[in-house]
């Protein structure tokens, strides 16, 4: 029968056994204690047990030795030191961590889904588990250094050490860490951004082909609607029926999906007129519906890139946003539209983002003075030739008078 009395052990000082009922239910094993003082203060504590720690009062003797020499923590210091390091977890922001209550708090931006995808890329397995005044400069370069040998744009790069920053501002911000060390600079890479896609008519000819034989006619009615009204991706993706004024003949741009976070118009010209009359209506508010009604269309890569294709476009060519500089740059060129009335059409904050295609806005106005100075040319010449023939008349009726003249000999 078990004995919860403790026995000690002959032979082995401050060793000591209780019996308890072994777990299988079936008999009983020896729990070993020993007892032993450390800096004066008298300690008691378990050394395991005879089935389930595989202990015998031997080790439980030297684990005894071992703990009064010092070289060993006894069971207190080991239970206080699991506390101090999960307090200390706890308190600890760790990268991952930090990402977790980022992601909460920002949970309604528009870019959070693409913030998601870069920190679950490329930052969480390079810095997820370093808090950041472990972070130091040679860990961000190792994290670009490594998105460049894998073959990403200076713009994914850009994309995913701006998040980097992003992460520790929001923590010094909500007070996760006192301050950021001043040594952690981030170099951003050199961005090349006045790159303008344009397509020339020859494209955009086989372009509207490729999309009129298009298996999925509603993505296709999107791809057109970008070419004509010069739309982002997300504000096609997010346009709701409610955003349509036919009668007034404007769409609406919500707010709560522009880029900028600002609710604006622009008018709907005849073609998106047109365009948006031939989509079916459906019971989703989304002008082009997901597979869900109360959500918008989402992925539609893989049919762009089918469009691309088909149409003979370079890889290059960014289907959404090509066709938005498509748009802006056949305006601009036209010379019948001025750098404000395109910095409206195309909702830009500044009058700054519009100038990549003030160049074609000027080439249209040098032909427009072009011709005033062929007209004001061709007037001059008209006059040389008038006044010519004038002086030639002038000429000859002076011989003729000399001739008449008498007392001359001819």
């Amino acid at each position: 029968m078990a004995s919860r009395k403790r026995q000690p052990v002959s032979g082995y000082a401050g060793v000591y056994f209780v019996e308890i009922p072994r777990a299988t239910g079936y008999g009983t094993e020896k729990v070993y204690y020993i007892r032993y003082r450390k800096q004066g203060k008298l300690i008691e504590e378990k050394a395991g047990g005879q089935y389930r720690d595989n202990m015998t009062a031997a080790k439980a003797a030297s684990i005894r030795g071992v703990r009064m020499e010092g070289k060993e923590s006894t069971n207190g210091e080991k239970r206080a030191a699991v506390r101090a390091a999960k307090i200390a977890e706890e308190s600890r922001y760790s990268f991952n961590k930090l990402w977790s209550l980022f992601e909460e708090a920002k949970n309604t931006n528009r870019t959070i889904n693409d913030d998601r995808i870069r920190f679950n890329l490329h930052i969480s397995p390079a810095l997820g588990t370093k808090s950041i005044p472990e972070l130091t400069v040679h860990d961000i370069d190792k994290l670009r250094s490594k998105l460049e040998k894998a073959g990403k744009s200076p713009q994914t790069v850009k994309h995913v050490l701006t998040l980097v920053k992003r992460l520790l501002n929001f923590a010094l911000r909500k007070g996760y860490v006192d301050f950021i060390p001043g040594t952690l600079h981030i170099a951003m890479p050199t961005i090349d951004n006045k790159v303008t896609e344009n397509l020339t008519p020859e494209q955009a000819q086989k372009l509207l082909q490729a999309l009129d034989e298009e298996a999925d006619q509603v993505i296709a009615s999107l791809v057109r609607l970008a070419l004509f009204t010069g739309m982002r991706r997300g504000a096609l993706l997010n346009l709701q029926w409610d955003d349509l004024d036919f009668e007034r003949g404007f769409i609406t741009l919500r707010g709560d999906v522009a880029k900028k976070q600002k609710t604006e118009t622009i008018p709907m010209n005849d073609q998106a007129r047109a365009i948006l009359n031939s989509l079916p209506r459906t019971n989703s508010p989304y002008v082009f519906p997901g597979r869900q009604n109360d959500r918008p269309r989402t992925n539609i890569t893989h049919i762009l890139k089918r469009i691309r294709k088909k149409s003979g476009l370079p890889e290059s060519f960014r289907p959404l946003h090509g066709l938005r500089h498509s748009f802006a740059s056949w305006l601009a060129s036209s010379g019948q539209v001025s750098m404000y009335e395109l910095q409206k059409l195309l909702t830009h904050s500044s009058p700054q983002m519009t100038q990549r295609y003030a160049h074609l806005h000027d080439d249209a106005l040098r032909k427009a003075s072009s011709v005033a100075a062929t007209l004001f040319t061709a007037v001059k010449n008209i006059e040389s030739t008038q006044d010519s023939q004038e002086a030639a008349k002038t000429r000859e009726t002076i011989l003729h008078s000399k001739k008449r003249q008498p007392g001359k000999k001819a």
